[in-house]
């Protein structure tokens, strides 16, 4: 009679999977960026900081709901925005924008607003706060 051979079990050595997990994990991590928003940098002053200005130095710029744009009470068009305070920055080194908002303006309007004044170069923005 043959004798039937006993069939070998393979096995797959885990005793060091754990090991290689941690290694591909640290390799991933440490060769991932994380891109950031970079946002808009403003520089906010001390609570409760007021300064006396005078008024020749300031340019209002006023958005109403619907998203059009005063600047100093006349209206102007959003892509014209830019070239109006660059005009203005260039008559006065030392002018103030202050801008102002409608409670019901979007976010998308207001944050165009001051994309438009940082690209004119203005550093010297002042965030009114909007009327209830």
């Amino acid at each position: 009679m043959l004798k039937r051979k006993r069939a070998t079990q393979t096995t797959i050595q885990s005793s060091s999977m754990a090991d290689i997990a941690f290694l591909l994990l640290i390799f991933f991590l440490v060769t991932t960026t994380i891109s950031m928003d970079k946002g808009i940098g403003l520089i906010l002053p001390a609570i409760g900081e007021e300064l006396e200005v005078n008024p020749k130095n300031i340019s209002n710029v006023l958005v109403n709901a619907a998203g059009l744009v005063l600047l100093d009470d006349e209206l102007v068009p959003m892509n014209q925005l830019r070239n109006r305070i660059k005009s203005l920055l260039n008559r006065n080194d030392k002018l103030i924008i202050s801008v102002k908002t409608h409670p019901q303006t979007t976010h998308q309007i207001y944050i165009e607003v001051l994309d438009q004044l940082k690209q004119a170069g203005a550093s010297r923005i002042s965030i009114a706060e909007p009327d209830l």
